[in-house]
C-alpha cells in the first residue's frame, strides 16, 4: 500500500525568555501558533520539575507540508544520515534558522535552532486511532526505514549518507 506524510512537527527546547523567542521563531517559519510543552518528569540535576514549560512545538498537516519540508531540507543540503531515519518517521536538526531558504536574521529572535520530525503513515491507520470500533493494526502496517528512504529520494531528491 502507498505511504504518505502524515505530519511535520517543528520543535524547540527552551525555558524562560528563550522559550518566548522560540515561540516567535516557530510562528515565523510555519505561520501557525505554536504550543508550549510542559515537563512530565522531575530531573533534579537539570532543575526540571513536572509542569515546567520546557519547549514549544507546532504540528503541520496537509498541503503545507511539502513546500516547507523542501525549504527545511535545503538547509541540510538535501542530505540525511541513515541513522536519522527510523520506522514510521525521520528527524533532523537545523542549527541556525538563518540557514533556511528565505529566512532573514531577526534581532528580536536572535540565533536559535530547531528540530524537525516527519511522520509517515500507511492507509488504514485511522482504524487504530478512532474511538468507536477501533482495532489493532499488524506490524506490516508500519512504514519501514527502506520505504521512507525510497519515498524521500523519489519525491524530495534526498541523498542518504551511510555511517562511516
Amino acid at each position: 500500500m502507498k505511504i504518505k506524510i502524515e505530519k511535520l512537527v517543528l520543535s524547540c527546547g527552551a525555558i524562560g525568555e528563550k522559550l518566548e523567542r522560540s515561540m516567535k521563531l516557530l510562528k515565523v517559519i510555519s505561520g501557525m501558533t505554536p504550543v508550549k510543552v510542559k515537563s512530565k518528569k522531575r530531573i533534579p540535576s537539570l532543575e526540571v520539575r513536572p509542569g515546567l514549560e520546557v519547549g514549544c512545538k507546532v504540528t503541520i498537516r496537509g498541503e503545507k507540508i511539502a513546500p516547507l519540508l523542501k525549504r527545511l531540507l535545503i538547509a541540510r543540503n538535501n542530505e540525511l544520515r541513515e541513522k536519522q531515519v527510523e520506522e514510521n518517521h525521520f528527524s533532523f536538526g537545523i542549527h541556525e534558522y538563518i540557514e533556511i531558504d528565505g529566512m532573514e536574521y531577526q534581532r528580536d529572535i536572535g540565533v536559535l535552532g530547531l528540530n524537525v520530525t516527519v511522520d509517515f503513515v500507511r492507509q488504514g491507520k485511522r482504524v487504530e486511532r478512532k474511538k468507536i470500533k477501533s482495532g489493532k493494526m499488524p506490524r506490516k502496517q508500519d512504514v519501514k526505514k527502506e520505504e521512507i528512504i525510497k519515498f524521500m529520494q523519489e519525491n524530495f531528491n534526498i541523498k542518504i549518507i551511510g555511517e562511516k
